[in-house]
């Protein structure tokens, strides 16, 4: 009787439909997944999106996002960073930006890096960037949106989306408004976080957006004078994930104070280190010139 009612109730839905998702709220097998995408600035140009996904937090999320725009920069192609960790943004503090964004009645103006990344993050818009953002999840979401159809970014090659950690309001929001390419997860060896990152796969699994990447950090320590490698929190499982759950590349970041050093200086773009330069590569290989 339950099933002959939703039938009853689809046949219904589809007699008075007039094909304007917009401002429906029946989930229809019909339904366009595509007609909740968000248009840009008119000013913008993005030929591709990145998201930078953690299931939890404290794993170094922000530092792969910062890293691979660095990367992208170094290669030659136009690099931006839409902070979407609106309650925890850290963005700014790793490429020493502290003077705030500009703009119009009309848009928002992303701020630039010394070498030209663009980026924005609400720590941009703040009177005073150590004030706490106490704003509901519907309220954060609307405000990640806004950061893409109101900001103008100019020319960008790759734009990467540093999301909250976890699988809740903002990064659905974030895959449902925004034309996201693919996803990096960013994890640690614990065995815990080897669970949570599957919540992560397969959340992207069910907004049909592909893991293009998966970053193991703090994966290991190498001894300065011997070049030995230790691995301080046990066994690493990277590859073992990416296979499970067809990933396609896989990266490692060792435990390094000088990369810490350097976010806490505003230095981030003065890092040197191979990590990343496969997975860049990987990201790079289809976007146009």
């Amino acid at each position: 009787m339950i099933e002959r009612n939703k039938e009853n109730e689809r046949e219904l839905i589809m007699e008075e439909c007039n094909h304007d998702c917009s401002n429906c709220s029946a989930n229809c097998d019909s339904r366009d997944p595509k007609s909740f995408i968000e248009q840009p600035h008119p000013l913008s140009r993005v030929k591709k999106v990145v998201a930078v996904l953690s299931g939890k937090g404290g794993v170094g999320k922000s530092l792969v996002t910062s890293l691979l725009a660095v990367n992208t920069q170094r290669a030659g192609y136009r690099a931006a960073i839409l902070d979407a960790d609106v309650t925890g943004p850290s963005i700014p503090q790793a490429f020493g930006i502290h003077d705030k964004a500009t703009g119009t009645e009309d848009a928002l103006f992303a701020s630039e890096s010394k070498t030209g990344i663009q980026m924005m993050s609400i720590n941009l818009l703040l009177p005073d960037e150590t004030s706490p953002v106490v704003w509901r999840g519907p309220v954060i979401a609307g405000a990640v949106k806004q950061f893409w159809t109101d900001v103008v970014w100019k020319d960008v090659d790759v734009l990467y989306v540093d999301m909250p950690p976890g699988t809740g309001d903002v990064p659905l929001t974030v895959m449902q408004s925004i034309p996201v390419d693919g996803i990096v997860v960013v994890t640690s060896p614990q065995e815990l976080v080897g669970m949570i990152v599957e919540k992560a796969v397969k959340m992207a699994g069910l907004l049909n957006v592909p893991i293009v990447g998966i970053v193991e950090n703090l994966s290991y320590f190498e001894c300065p004078d011997c070049g030995k490698k230790h691995y301080l929190f046990g066994e690493s499982h990277l590859e073992e994930i990416a296979q499970k759950n067809g990933i396609p590349e896989t990266a490692r970041i060792p435990i390094q104070p000088k990369l810490s050093a350097a976010v806490d200086a505003g230095l981030i773009e003065l890092y040197e280190g191979p990590w990343l330069d496969k997975l860049t590569a990987s990201l790079l290989k289809d976007v146009e010139d």
